[in-house]
């Protein structure tokens, strides 16, 4: 739990640029603000975006799209990100701005990128922003959940963690403008209960999650709720390698017969050059109940699942079955700068399901030419091998020049846009343009 408050402080550090772009996994060579306890990052981003449409469905429509960011980094318990898109029409379509990006209340909430108070050090902490690749503690509700996958929906969600004795609580919101995902997780830290303060943290833990969308935006999916029951062990615990057992069961509250179970086995290991984290998992699941329910399709799926039904994932019957489900994180800096930013960083996730499913959900950024050029790929596969199977692609490029003060940024790949009928309009992307920024 102690590495969570990090991994969100490694996403507010991102230069997050909203659905149209790879969302990168490390901040590609950025001017070094000098040591102070206040340092701020002003940048001003212009380019090119065609908005495409695939299969003949919709209308071409191009931007002239700015993007100003102001950072202020006050610390370890205090940071601002402030900034957003703004798209100019220069082609296809009616009205000067998009009007999808700023129709209703909760794309406001793209204005902040990231408000941080506290630390994972501290009783009580807060983060607000975009939530990329977000799993919730145990991640056997929510897992690798993005809250952008929608391209017209721009919400701010939000994180709360709290320790209060043997308790570790976090509780997060998809959207803090609007009534939609909301879930907590609370964690009992066991070991220190039966044998004391003294005892090694976290070496027994027992957690209780519930997760609860509102349905409130869009479409017509109906709110569903789910809660899950975790125990883990740590078996070996050595400088810098951890591994550990968990078992753990959940349902859907009120739902009869809906039920999942999952046994598994993970592995932490950290160096100064290297971070890696390794999961494996084989679960079970009746009655519509699924492990990772609100994952990376989420917010496409909540509008139409995967399948030839063409209905939103709450009305549809999940088929009961076993799956096996492995994640690997992976972080590598060939420096060693001790920090959050590596040379690579890799993230997979697969689960193969018994009765012939395949989802696979991947993303890998590469440094190159003393971090001065970012490559980053990011690509979604859901229902493979079965009819309707959804595929989604981003590629992103960035390339530091004038001494590292002028990028320039090219990107491109596929999305999904919600209709008012429920279904999904495809499309595509592509975007060029150059970008300055000073560090003080």
């Amino acid at each position: 739990m102690g590495n969570r408050w990090w991994a969100v402080l490694w996403l507010w550090l991102l230069p997050m640029r909203g659905e149209a772009t790879a969302s990168s996994e490390s901040e590609a060579a950025a001017p070094k603000a000098p040591t102070r306890s206040w340092s701020s990052l002003a940048r001003l981003e212009v380019a090119t975006l065609a908005l495409l449409p695939r299969s003949g469905r919709g209308r071409a429509e191009g931007f002239v799209q700015l993007e100003p960011t102001l950072i202020l980094d006050g610390g370890p318990e205090f940071g601002l990100n402030l900034g957003a898109p703004v798209r100019l029409r220069a082609w296809g379509g009616a009205g000067r701005v998009r009007r999808e990006d700023w129709d209703r209340l909760s794309d406001w909430g793209q204005l902040v990128r990231g408000l941080k108070l506290g630390s994972d050090a501290a009783p009580v902490g807060v983060w607000l922003g975009a939530l990329e690749d977000y799993s919730l503690l145990s991640a056997h509700l929510v897992r690798r959940y993005s809250n952008r996958t929608n391209p017209d929906y721009h919400p701010a969600g939000g994180l709360l963690t709290g320790t209060v004795g043997p308790l570790y609580t976090e509780a997060f919101a998809s959207d803090v403008l609007g009534a939609r995902l909301m879930g907590a997780e609370v964690a009992l830290d066991v070991g220190r209960v039966l044998l004391g303060a003294s005892h090694m943290p976290g070496r027994y833990t027992l957690a209780v999650s519930a997760v609860h969308d509102w349905g409130r935006f869009g479409g017509n999916a109906l709110s569903v709720t789910l809660a899950h029951l975790d125990a883990t062990a740590v078996v070996l615990r050595r400088p810098g390698l951890e591994a550990h057992l968990l078992a753990g069961w959940g349902g859907r509250p009120g739902v009869g017969g809906a039920w999942g179970a999952v046994l598994g086995v993970g592995a932490d290991s950290v160096t100064p050059t290297r971070d890696v984290s390794l999961r494996l998992e084989a679960r079970r699941q009746h009655g519509g109940f699924r492990q990772g329910f609100f994952g990376s399709d989420y917010e496409l799926a909540r509008f139409q699942a995967v399948g030839l039904e063409g209905v939103p994932l709450t009305s549809i019957r999940f088929p009961d079955g076993y799956s096996l489900q492995g994640e690997a994180r992976v972080g590598w800096d060939a420096v060693g700068y001790r920090g959050l930013q590596r040379h690579l960083m890799l993230s997979l996730s697969v689960e193969a399901f018994s009765w012939g499913r395949l989802d696979v959900d991947g993303r890998v950024a590469v440094q190159l030419l003393e971090r001065n050029l970012e490559v980053a790929v990011k690509g979604l596969g859901v229902g493979l091998g079965q009819p309707g199977a959804r595929y989604l692609g981003v590629a992103e490029a960035r390339w530091r020049i004038a001494a590292g003060k002028l990028y320039a940024v090219a990107t491109g790949g596929t999305l999904l846009f919600p209709e008012g009928d429920g279904t999904l309009r495809p499309g595509a992307f592509a975007s060029v343009g150059l970008g300055v920024d000073d560090a003080r």
